[in-house]
């Protein structure tokens, strides 16, 4: 069986629609672990309900050894890591021993309104003041830099005149409750493969 590990720093919505794949029949895979960077979230609780086992490891106390703690929960023991809204980034030894291996969903389609400080409302926010007229969400690999890995899939939706970025960030998330779990499923079928910066699903 594939085996996953999410991570999440919030609510855990993206993690449900995982869950929810999982428990439909949709993904075919386990669940093996949910890891957050912050203690008290509703994700955790979602994992919980589940019977889903989890890890917390605070930046706060854990500051720069938060990709250590995770690598040493996950290494050997799952295929992919799922970020899904996840806000610490990721480095080190973590990233090189699952190249390609993680992937995460950003409210955004990269390269527009991503990179250092992008993230949750700031990024709609963002892109209802410049005044675009689509916006979506994408699903990456992640690498070195921040939002900067071979995109995956992406999802846009419109942009209207009297969106304000709350009614935005709806619009754009039930796009990632549907492409973020369509990639690990592509993802744990062995149906995409990397070449350079550009992916190809087979």
């Amino acid at each position: 069986m594939f085996k996953i590990a999410v991570l999440v720093s919030g609510g855990g919505t993206d993690l449900q629609s995982i869950i929810d794949a999982v428990e439909s029949g949709y993904l075919n895979v386990d669940i093996e672990a949910v890891i957050s960077d912050r203690e008290g979230i509703y994700g955790l609780e979602r994992a919980k309900k589940h019977g889903i086992k989890t890890y917390t490891f605070d930046r706060k106390i854990y500051k720069g050894t938060v990709s250590d703690e995770i690598l040493n929960v996950t290494y050997g023991k799952v295929d992919l890591i799922v970020l899904a809204g996840w806000l610490s980034i990721l480095k080190g030894e973590l990233i090189n021993k699952f190249e390609n291996r993680i992937i995460n969903i950003h409210p955004s389609l990269i390269p527009a309104f991503c990179g250092n400080g992008m993230y949750g409302l700031k990024v709609h926010e963002s892109a209802v003041d410049y005044g675009v007229k689509v916006s979506g969400c994408t699903v990456h690999f992640v690498d070195g830099g921040t939002d900067s890995g071979p995109i995956i899939m992406q999802k846009a939706v419109p942009v209207y005149h009297d969106d304000t970025a709350e009614t935005l960030q709806r619009r754009v998330l039930e796009q990632e409750h549907i492409i973020l779990p369509e990639s690990v499923k592509l993802i744990s079928e062995g149906k995409v493969r990397v070449e350079g910066r550009k992916v190809k699903i087979l």
